[in-house]
């Protein structure tokens, strides 16, 4: 398997791209390429010790950055790393293209570039949602749709069930729609008629989830419009944080308190593991033709090593291609609804 690399993606490229690459390398037997400026990329993988013979630099002399608008970047800036990347992936000289880069330029280009399944509507963003002392499970959409029809949701719910069982290995994943109440006739127009898709299909749904019961786990893949998405998923993610500021200050204030911390602190760790979005990887782009996963903008080595090492059963278990096979069945339930 070939991984291709944005090595100009995030706010700490190229550096800590350059090392989570060296440090995945270590864990698998793939090759990893790195696309990037040349000089730049070299002068940080000669600071480690790497297989030469499986870590490659493909030179790409510009950088979609977040203040481009994604499409128009994409359609002209054509020697940047993620079109370059993606356009690698379509021409078969890599299996999977992995940035931190621009979210809106990703999914551009994942639409223009290697275009989107056929039957499925909308690509969405799939991204981990921790569990406190329990699994994570999986949002999706995350940001890409903001205004969605019941028949993406329906879209979301069967690809984040695929996506959850081959690469996330959960079995039988349940599958929870994000409403306002858990009965059946709860909601606007957009989740009722959504609700009726989803209880239609194959996948394990277990009907309406409340926002409240979504951090205890309350399902494995939680659908939803990616405006709600998003917002469940940074208010989650600074209400984490903030939590964890505010024990860290109240372990710290005073002489008995520091004590206490010291007996605490391997517990105070795991807390803390649990919410750092660099223990679960990046957030794959679902309905497109081909592997694409977003990582979060601030990644560092140690997430850029685990999307690489979590990326590739996304390529091993054939998972857009299972998703292509499943587009009948939404053919299926969304005609019998008309």
């Amino acid at each position: 398997m070939r991984i291709i690399l944005d090595g100009m993606g995030g706010d700490n490229a190229p550096h800590e791209v350059v090392e989570g690459a060296v440090l995945a390398l270590k864990e698998i037997q793939d090759e990893i390429v790195i696309v990037g400026p040349e000089k730049k990329i070299y002068k940080e993988l000669k600071k480690y010790t790497y297989d030469k013979n499986r870590m490659f630099v493909v030179d790409a002399t510009d950088v979609i950055t977040n203040d481009d608008a994604p499409v128009r970047a994409v359609r002209s800036k054509k020697d940047s790393t993620i079109v370059k990347g993606i356009n690698m992936v379509k021409e078969g000289q890599g299996d999977i293209f992995i940035s931190a880069g621009s979210t809106g330029a990703l999914l551009a280009g994942g639409l223009f570039i290697l275009g989107r399944i056929q039957g499925i509507d909308r690509p969405a963003l799939a991204s981990v949602y921790p569990i406190l002392g329990n699994k994570a499970s999986l949002l999706v959409d995350a940001g890409a749709n903001a205004e969605c029809k019941p028949n993406n949701l329906l879209e979301f719910g069967i690809m984040g069930s695929i996506y959850m069982e081959k690469v996330i290995k959960r079995e039988n994943p349940k599958v929870g729609l994000v409403n306002i109440g858990v009965e059946t006739k709860k909601g606007n127009t957009l989740t009722k008629a959504a609700h009726e898709l989803l209880s239609q299909s194959h996948v394990n749904f277990i009907g309406n989830v409340e926002a409240r019961e979504l951090p205890k786990g309350a399902c494995d893949v939680i659908v939803t419009d990616g405006f709600t998405g998003n917002v469940i998923l940074k208010l989650t993610e600074g209400l984490a944080w903030n939590i964890l500021k505010v024990i860290k200050k109240k372990f710290t204030d005073g002489i008995k308190a520091k004590l206490g911390s010291v007996l605490l602190l391997d517990k105070i760790k795991q807390l803390k593991t649990e919410f750092d979005y660099s223990e679960y990887g990046g957030a794959p782009i679902l309905g497109v033709k081909g592997p694409i996963v977003k990582m979060h903008g601030s990644s560092n080595a140690n997430a850029v090593k685990n999307t690489i090492l979590k990326g590739i059963p996304y390529v091993s278990e054939s998972v857009v291609e299972i998703i292509q096979n499943s587009v009948l069945e939404i053919e299926e339930i969304t005609l019998s609804e008309q």
